[in-house]
């Protein structure tokens, strides 16, 4: 496995990663699924293409010996923290250390960044992500946004009353 930087000819094998480990029937094979409490895309083509020409955007992919994507994770710089988001791994490869790497490679790349943190946004009800995110350091902020206030952005909500609860890593810096 080798974890490099995604360029723009990447962002359709992206899609289609991004998308099955969260949405439709393939999602159901790993952990990460979101079917039962989205519709919709998780991300498209063109979303990816965006984030790819941002400077201030890093996206991760993890990657087999056929150079095929495995895994992947958005990274973005905000001030002071780092925001990862789009964190996926091939449905059929999720549990065996995959997200664990990638999530390492993250707080690297906080390091190099001078990012003093890292935030994430988990939806309320995925009990178990945030159980995941809990045993690798991070916290919950107290901060939340209503799903239906960002209503189309990551998908349509089949449940009432889902939130994106923060949760943030303190990253401490490398000492020489």
């Amino acid at each position: 496995m080798k974890i490099t930087r995604a360029k723009l000819e990447d962002a359709k094998e992206l899609d289609k990663l991004v998308n099955s480990a969260y949405r439709g029937e393939e999602s159901k094979k790993g952990w990460t699924t979101e079917a039962e409490i989205l519709d919709g895309i998780r991300v498209d083509e063109q979303a990816l293409e965006v984030m790819l020409s941002n400077s201030a955007v890093t996206i991760l992919k993890s990657t087999d010996e056929n150079n095929t994507i495995l895994g992947t994770v958005c990274l973005e710089i905000k001030s002071n923290y780092l925001y990862l988001g789009m964190f996926a791994v091939s449905p059929v490869l999720q549990g065996k250390g995959m997200g664990k790497s990638l999530l390492l490679a993250a707080e690297d790349y906080a390091r190099e960044n001078n990012c003093a943190r890292i935030v994430i946004s988990v939806i309320s009800t995925r009990v178990e992500l945030i159980n995941w995110y809990s045993r690798h350091g991070y916290v919950a902020t107290g901060g939340s946004i209503a799903f239906d206030e960002i209503e189309g952005r990551f998908g349509d909500p089949k449940l009432e009353g889902i939130s994106l609860i923060e949760m943030e890593k303190l990253i401490k810096p490398n000492v020489f």
